[in-house]
């Protein structure tokens, strides 16, 4: 054993990786030492009793400080033993122990042109405590406390995002939680959930009285309830569409209201049921004391993101939401000059609602009084009108012209924003506590100029020409993808039935072709447009679809285990332009996945090869042949069912 490869701060793995291992233990290690200092000369067993005492030392270190070094990985025993000692689960039931031998890939984390498949060794990689098992690691308040990060808590900086350094990563696969089960499939899994799944039942004690969710057995079970909806959000919704007189009390409004922002969403029962008109909802919730609404929401198979209203913009652009919907949000809407408010406006597309159910809209204690008279003054300002008001909600409504701004008297805040200002730039960009006007081209359409749904999701929309794109090149996109999926779907057919898939993430969305295509399954798409490439997000969302930025050298925004299918186009090309680590990027992919979930690569060759190089340690399998076409090559893999050794032992 070459000792100089030990390294505390490198956690050098050929070491770590066999002392941790059930057949490499202290005693081995001394005897191995011992072994090698019999073989030395004569002039080094002169030394061999200060040799001696520097093993002691070193194994005196190793127990005393073993936990900061493994820290990060394990408590109790050791989460590389368990590494070591992993089983996976098939379909249904328990088979041996892993043959992964543990080797380590000595090739460097980039690829090359030309590698080719030989000398595919695979690379061993530690599993996490089972205390991580619910890890996000941008969303990690523990790394704030550790790192010491002074955030300002009143405007909600612990609830943003902070990633970690390079050094901070755990870089181990997260654990599914003790008795983990596939999850039970859509549209089954509105209703009702496996409680091991997601351990954390204080919600449904918490809000008992308001039916967000009840425990019955080894399941929970939602009744569709809210803190203002207690009979039901299907009610609810329908009593929003009745207030502004759509037709038949449906809130789709003839296909005309079609994307909808759910802010402070609780376990997302409001999105879940817009689904039923044809209504998609971007569920929002930060990791607050509700810490695993958001969880639930994707466990549920409802589109739901992990995120807050704070001090940076949504991810999302400008005019991609025709409603927007607060139901006792807990926000404060007057905090720093309206900003919040503003970035909500920001968002809502010409003519586009905020619907708003809380006891400042009807309560007459002299608290709430203060608050409505505020802010029904901001929002006079931002030029809103009230559409309706019944009861305990308010809808307001946002100009589709400039004209009440350019109106309004001189000095009158908020402000209009710059006229350079871009409002779909999101990315880590900070809001404005400004009025985002609408262009020349728009105030002239005096709307969005898009087509109602269904039909919105194929026809050209008008910010193509933001691009330069022509109708042409939309239509040949929307037909390619077409034909990709297509045959994605054969590829998968042998191993998925009709319900095997719902939460779907396009890792590369471009126009959000890829999406459309999949419009006759019952599915839906988290459409991910690179924060460094075109802003075609826009795009997608005028095509009736969602999704959000995001820079794939960083975590996502969601929980363990919360998609069942990740399409990454091109996507590792990409980042490896950029000196980021795949590998990272591998283990982020496995960790969204769900167990028996499936991950679609179409990146060159030598990306293929590379990954190929992981498959055993990432616990995935390839679930087809690869296939050209074109330039690229398509290879479908499935992420395996598997469980620590601690874990399988509370499962039994």
């Amino acid at each position: 054993m070459d000792l100089d490869r030990f390294s505390v701060g490198g956690h050098s793995c050929d070491l770590i990786c066999k002392f941790s291992s059930t057949e490499w233990t202290r005693d081995h290690f001394v005897n191995h030492v011992v072994s090698v200092l019999g073989r030395s000369d004569g002039s080094q067993q002169k030394h061999l009793v200060a040799s001696i005492c520097v093993v002691a030392i070193f194994l005196g270190f190793l127990y005393v400080y073993g936990g900061s070094i493994f820290g990060s990985l394990s408590s109790g025993s050791s989460s590389l033993e368990h590494g070591i000692s992993l089983k996976r689960l098939g379909s249904s039931d328990l088979v041996a122990e892993d043959d992964n031998d543990g080797k380590q890939d000595e090739s460097s984390s980039g690829f090359k042109e030309g590698e080719g498949e030989t000398n595919i060794v695979p690379k061993s990689f530690p599993v996490c405590d089972d205390r991580h098992s619910e890890l996000i690691p941008c969303l990690d308040r523990n790394l704030i406390y550790q790192m010491r990060v002074k955030l300002e808590r009143s405007v909600m900086e612990h609830y943003e995002r902070h990633c970690p350094p390079a050094e901070r990563r755990y870089n181990c696969l997260i654990p599914p939680p003790p008795g983990y089960k596939v999850p039970i499939k859509w549209p089954q899994s509105r209703d009702e959930v496996w409680k091991a799944n997601i351990p954390h039942t204080h919600l449904a004690e918490e809000k008992s009285d308001q039916n967000w969710m009840v425990v019955k057995g080894e399941k929970i079970v939602f009744p569709g309830g809210g803190t203002h909806f207690h009979n039901g959000a299907d009610k609810y919704i329908a009593s929003i569409a009745n207030m502004l007189n759509f037709s038949n009390n449906n809130l789709n409004n003839e296909g005309r209201l079609r994307t909808v922002l759910d802010v402070g969403c609780g376990v997302a029962s409001f999105g879940a049921y817009l689904l039923s008109s044809d209504i998609i909802a971007m569920s929002l919730a930060p990791n607050d004391v509700h810490q695993n609404q958001i969880q639930f929401a994707l466990e549920r198979g409802i589109p739901a993101y992990l995120g807050v209203l704070g001090t940076k913009k949504l991810p999302y652009p400008s005019r991609s939401f025709e409603l927007a919907h607060c139901s006792r949000c807990r926000i404060d809407w007057l905090q720093r000059d309206g900003i919040l408010l503003l970035e909500i406006d920001r968002l809502l597309r010409p003519g586009g609602y905020f619907a708003y159910s809380s006891p400042e809209a009807y309560a007459q204690d002299e608290e709430d009084l203060r608050i409505w008279k505020e802010m029904s003054d901001l929002v006079e300002r931002m030029c809103w009108k009230i559409a309706a008001k019944r009861n305990q909600t308010v809808v307001w409504q946002k100009p589709t012209l400039n004209d009440c701004y350019m109106e309004r008297e001189p000095g009158t805040l908020p402000s209009l924003c710059q006229s350079d200002d871009d409002p779909d730039a999101v990315w880590g960009v900070n809001m404005e506590a400004c009025i985002t006007p609408y262009s020349d081209h728009d105030n002239r359409a005096k709307g969005s100029g898009l087509a109602a749904w269904p039909a919105r999701l194929t026809s050209p929309p008008p910010r193509l020409a933001d691009f330069g794109y022509s109708n042409e090149m939309f239509e040949k996109d929307t037909e390619q993808w077409q034909r990709r999926v297509e045959k994605y779907w054969d590829l998968l057919s042998p191993k998925i039935a009709s319900n095997t898939l719902r939460n779907i993430m396009d890792m590369k969305a471009n126009m959000g072709s890829f999406a459309a295509a999949l419009r006759d399954k019952n599915v839906w798409v988290m459409n991910v447009v690179p924060h460094d490439g075109p802003n075609t997000l826009k795009i997608i969302y005028d095509r009736g679809l969602i999704g959000t930025i995001h820079d794939w050298c960083e975590a996502f925004s969601t929980y363990p285990r919360t998609y069942d299918l990740l399409h990454a186009w091109t996507v590792f090309s990409d980042i490896e332009k950029r000196d980021c680590s795949l590998e990272d990027l591998l283990i982020e992919m496995d960790r969204v996945l769900r167990p028996t979930g499936f991950v679609i690569i179409r990146d060159k060759q030598p990306v293929i090869d590379f990954i190929k190089k992981y498959v055993s340690a990432l616990h995935w399998e390839a679930s087809s042949d690869s296939v050209q076409d074109g330039n690229e090559v398509v290879l479908i893999f499935q992420k395996k069912m598997w469980l620590t050794s601690e874990s399988f032992r509370d499962t039994e």
